[in-house]
């Protein structure tokens, strides 16, 4: 299963970005999708979570301004990110867990390439 993010790009603080990540392969079950994102010289850090059944986790420092949700149809997940602040600039990765069907379902962890989310005045 690929994963294609995008929708990064360079904000304001107080502005808004959405991002995209798109998932893609033959046949799939995806279970759950995450955002991540790793500043420079930082680890990568959980930032979002969505889950087959619609329920949403969401790291402390971006509760309240960032919104993830998903399009089942379209194998889509986004990332509503709102109120953007300078901490939050970083590459944002989306995470798909789940399992793909090849004669038998088999579980697969897939990763996107990371998009760029630049917050400066």
């Amino acid at each position: 299963v690929q994963l294609q993010a995008s929708g990064g790009g360079l904000s304001q603080p107080g502005g808004s970005l959405r991002l995209s990540c798109a998932a893609s392969g033959r046949i799939f079950s995806i279970i759950a999708m995450h955002w991540y994102r790793q500043a420079p010289g930082n680890e990568r850090d959980l930032v979002a979570t969505i889950s087959s059944d619609g329920s949403t986790n969401y790291a402390d420092s971006v509760k309240g301004r960032f919104t993830i949700s998903r399009d089942n149809a379209k194998n889509t997940v986004y990332l509503q990110m709102n109120s953007l602040q300078l901490e939050d600039t970083a590459v944002y990765y989306c995470n798909a867990a789940g399992r793909y069907y090849n004669g038998d379902w088999y579980p697969f962890d897939s990763w996107g390439q990371g998009t760029l989310v630049t917050v400066s005045s």
